[in-house]
């Protein structure tokens, strides 16, 4: 499907987590009965401690060296991997992947600018069990351009 003229898309921040994925799913939903597009975003970001050898807690028995670790390409797997599990090989709407270098809020808030909503899941990977809001999310609602939905996972399958 191509843009209608003069719609700015719907952005979802994908992390990879379950909540992420409903708020893709959501997103779509939206996207499809506006007749506007979707851009999924994944910002990704080398760690502070790139470079160096990582040594996993003795439960887990490994390290790792993150300078063999390929975050572009490991963000594209995440991103492709939600968008076929969510919306499948031919989803109903059109879908723009984005590829983002930086944290996910400053990322987020940017995309939010040239965007009609922002769409993101309540806590992602990297939010504390429990939390009723994510950093990221708290993030969006505060400072977001644009009309902010927050996703909460629902217990019922979809």
């Amino acid at each position: 499907m191509s843009e209608p003229r003069g719609r700015s898309p719907i952005v979802v921040g994908i992390d990879g987590s379950e909540n992420s994925k409903d708020a893709l799913r959501w997103a779509a939903q939206q996207a499809e009965l506006t007749d506007t597009t979707l851009s999924a975003v994944v910002a990704w970001q080398v760690p502070v401690s790139f470079g160096t050898v990582w040594q996993m807690p003795a439960t887990y028995g490994k390290s790792h060296d993150l300078s063999q670790v390929d975050f572009p390409a490991d963000a594209r797997k995440t991103l492709d991997a939600a968008l076929e599990e969510v919306l499948g090989a031919n989803p109903q709407v059109s879908v723009t992947p984005q590829l983002v270098s930086g944290h996910p809020a400053p990322v987020l808030i940017e995309a939010s600018r040239h965007a009609a909503l922002l769409v993101v899941g309540r806590s992602g990977l990297g939010g504390f069990a429990g939390m009723l809001i994510g950093s990221v999310s708290q993030h969006c609602v505060s400072h977001a351009a644009c009309p902010v939905v927050v996703v909460h996972r629902t217990a019922e399958p979809h």
